[in-house]
């Protein structure tokens, strides 16, 4: 058969053999027509099979008509729209125009911009605003008074997405969602489904947060009754799916799970594959009692799940439905007091091509049923249905109905390849708008300033200007009004006009606060000229910063913040719990932040902080130092220090003089960020003038840095002040 695509080619999930699912590939801007895919079926034909008088090849993308402005006029007048062609709107003589006066058809299929409206400005309190009419369709209502309704479908060949009713409400807002009109080839883009899919699964996080017993400092779900928020999720394994898709939508999913886990909510999750049947990863029902599942455990037999493991490979997703709705039953008859304050988010991810187990309708309209109890009022957003599209041939037609209709909000995104999905799950629960989560950041660092705002956003560089030259040191952000950093990076006569935060724009130091048993000299009488003991310091800015995805407070050890960072829950979490956490192995792995000034930007370094029996060994080196002795060093490098450096068991990275008073710090679960230790010196300077390269240590060179663990006291004083401009942060005892 002639299977060949001009202009473009095609791949096989398994030859020529029965299931075999064929995927038409074409340039950045085409698609494949007629047919975007076959299948191989039992009788050896494909389906759809090549028509002889239809050529298959690679069409030129093209957007829906714009020629359905009313009271106004689009140019040019064309036909057909195309990729990068260009529209112009004018409204008529007595309108002004709403929405975008210009347009460009995009890659995906969507025209860019708002969709424009020639408004008569006639709307008032008993009206709402002419709601316009989307590329592609016709719409039928011309009256837009309160309780009017206008309706809407989309020419031959589109399928309608969003409202295909809508009705004028007495707050003058419509109901539903704005509709739209997708080709077969139109697909939602990343930042897209970033921001509409964002901002609702935030929005089910906070929700579940807040309406927990506890208040919202707390932050916490008792694992004992198993958290307030449900999140199902179920991923399409049939034929009509290929390998490479699977595992990119399994990836995300892994990603959108390990995110959600650096906030402080315990979703109960239940996790399944669907084809003919289901292929269950976890039950909701295991997140019940002592047995409560980890998150580990949850991630690891996700990863493990191969796609070959299908048996059969058609397509049932009601039975996906079913599952759900059976484990929903089974929560509602052993708790319905509990089930009441659930709110539950069910994440799919297919192609809509079920061939057996009959319409989803049916088995959707119960879940509404069972969570919204006819109080819809009340209860309506205790439940979001929402429904990727992945596959090379997605219908459009058969998931709409499926999803949650709620006015304003996104349910549905189609997406084009799952190469974005990983980065787009990492976007969508924004930090930015969670102003209470320390140490927060981007896991990924692409070596750019901004990409490195994104992974340090706590990160501070300290100038201070002297006669002479300039003093420079690094420090942590650790609330939104406190710079942590070292005490020895300021001399008696530096005054706060003279200390500048190279990182954070337009702020100011109000005033500087050293450790008040820090003294530089205090054993000069005994030959050391420079002591280092409590070598700490805030600096107190002007204003508080402004939270946001790059500029955020890293964690610090005992405060309840930190806590939920660490995953622990109850009433009476300690200081000692946290150190026993961060600092409990011999070799405790860690970084601080060093800064290029030939290369412009700062590098991550890694040091394994010697512990326990090894930190003797480690702080032996400092005798190296002139007048360190034996006799007198445990009164030099006293408790309060850590200890790095060496080259046992691996070779650790050296701090440089610039990087004093940064932090040391460990990563928890990919995504927060805690500090352990304030770099204060070292017993050999191996970087006399910085190059481009991360230094490393002799055998012989030793780092030292403040334990924060060990100046708890004088943090609480400062940053747990019921005075402060901000929220303080609330310590923990012992």
């Amino acid at each position: 058969e002639n299977l060949d695509i001009e202009g473009g080619y095609y791949t096989l999930s398994n030859g020529h053999f029965y299931g075999s699912m064929l995927v038409y590939h074409c340039p950045e801007g085409y698609y494949a027509y007629p047919a975007l895919t076959r299948s191989c079926q039992k009788s050896g034909a494909w389906s759809p099979g090549p028509k002889r008088r239809s050529t298959q090849r690679c069409r030129m993308i093209e957007c829906p008509n714009p020629l359905v402005l009313e009271s106004g006029s689009v140019f040019p007048v064309q036909a057909q729209y195309f990729v990068n062609n260009e529209t112009t709107y004018e409204c008529y003589s007595g309108y002004t125009l709403r929405g975008s006066s210009s347009r460009k058809c995009q890659p995906n299929g969507k025209w860019s911009g708002g969709t424009p409206i020639c408004s008569s400005g006639s709307e008032d309190g008993d009206r709402c605003a002419d709601p316009g009419t989307p590329p592609g369709a016709r719409r039928t209502g011309d009256f837009f008074g309160i309780g009017d309704g206008v309706t809407y479908r989309c020419d031959d060949g589109l399928t309608l997405v969003g409202s295909k009713e809508r009705v004028c409400q007495e707050n003058g807002q419509w109901t539903g969602t704005e509709p739209k009109c997708y080709y077969k080839h139109t697909y939602d883009t990343p930042l897209e489904i970033t921001e509409a899919f964002g901002s609702a699964i935030r929005e089910s996080l906070l929700v579940s947060e807040t309406n927990n017993d506890t208040d919202l400092v707390g932050k916490k779900i008792h694992v004992e009754k198993g958290g307030l928020l449900n999140i199902y999720i179920a991923m399409d394994i049939s034929d009509s799916i290929n390998e490479e898709e699977f595992q990119k939508a399994r990836n995300a999913v892994i990603k959108l799970i390990t995110k959600v886990s650096s906030f402080s909510v315990s979703p109960n999750y239940e996790i399944l594959f669907f084809a003919s049947d289901i292929k269950e990863i976890v039950n909701i029902i295991d997140f019940s009692g002592e047995n409560r599942k980890t998150l580990d455990n949850i991630l690891t037999e996700l990863k493990n799940f191969q796609y070959d493991a299908r048996e059969n490979v058609g397509t049932n997703l009601n039975l996906a439905f079913k599952t759900i709705l059976e484990s929903m039953a089974i929560q509602k008859q052993r708790n319905e007091t509990l089930f009441e304050q659930l709110y539950h988010v069910l994440i799919f991810f297919t192609d809509g091509a079920y061939n057996m187990g009959g319409r989803p309708e049916e088995t959707v309209a119960k879940i509404n049923e069972m969570v919204i109890m006819n109080k819809k009022d009340e209860r309506d957003k205790n439940l979001d249905i929402y429904i990727f599209g992945v596959g090379s041939d997605i219908y459009d037609e058969d998931i709409t109905p499926l999803v949650t209709k709620r006015d304003g909000e996104t349910h549905y995104f189609k997406v084009k390849s799952g190469d974005e999905l990983d980065k787009t799950f990492d976007e969508i629960i924004d930090e930015a708008n969670v102003v209470g989560l320390c140490g927060l950041h981007r896991n990924y660092d692409k070596g750019t300033p901004d990409s490195q705002r994104l992974r340090y956003p706590w990160l501070a560089r300290i100038e201070v200007t002297r006669e002479g030259g300039q003093g420079k040191c690094m420090g942590s952000l650790v609330t939104p009004e406190y710079i942590l950093t070292a005490a020895h990076c300021f001399k008696f006569e530096d005054t706060v006009d003279k200390i500048k935060v190279k990182t954070i724009k337009n702020i100011k130091v109000k005033s500087l606060i050293l450790h008040p048993k820090y003294n530089l000299k205090a054993k000069a009488a005994e030959g050391l000229n420079e002591f280092y003991d409590y070598d700490v310091a805030l600096l107190k800015l002007t204003k508080s910063v402004d939270v946001s995805i790059d500029t955020r407070p890293i964690c610090i050890p005992c405060t309840k913040e930190t806590s939920a960072a660490l995953k622990l829950v109850g009433e009476k979490i300690t200081c000692k719990q946290h150190e026993e956490l961060l600092l409990h192995k011999t070799y405790e792995e860690a970084s601080f932040m060093s800064y290029d000034k030939f290369e412009q930007f700062e590098q991550e370094n890694q040091v394994k902080l010697k512990l326990k029996d090894q930190r003797k060994n480690c702080i032996g080196l400092a005798t190296t130092v002139e007048n360190i002795t034996a006799n007198n060093l445990e009164k030099v490098v006293t408790a309060n220090f850590l200890c790095s450096g060496g080259r046992d068991p691996t070779r650790d990275n050296i701090a440089c003089k610039g990087d004093s008073g940064g932090a040391v710090f460990k990563n928890y679960d990919d995504y927060r960020t805690i500090q352990v230790g304030v770099i204060s010196w070292g017993s050999k300077n191996l970087c006399p003038e910085r190059v481009s390269q991360k230094q490393e240590s002799t055998d012989e060179s030793r780092d030292f840095h403040i334990n924060l663990f060990k100046v708890v006291p004088f943090l609480k004083e400062h940053l747990g002040d019921d005075s402060s401009e901000t929220a303080p942060l609330t310590f923990l005892d012992g």
